[in-house]
């Protein structure tokens, strides 16, 4: 039996699940995640995965992406 859990229940998102969520493209995404820096990226191995909330401090923070 497989569980289908809503994109704003789940504490961490594929990239195409984040770009659904924030309206930003996966290439935005991809490029804006790169960065070491970046605060809402979770890497799992080779995997990247995207913080929701993080996400959306971030996205409330800024003026223009």
């Amino acid at each position: 039996m497989k569980y289908e859990i809503p994109i704003w229940e789940k504490s961490n998102l594929t990239l195409e699940e984040a770009a659904a969520y924030s309206g930003i493209g996966i290439n935005k995404l991809r490029k804006i995640s790169d960065n070491e820096s970046c605060p809402f990226v979770l890497w799992v191995g080779s995997k990247r995965l995207i913080k929701r909330r993080k996400l959306d401090e971030y996205v409330e923070r800024m003026y223009s992406i």
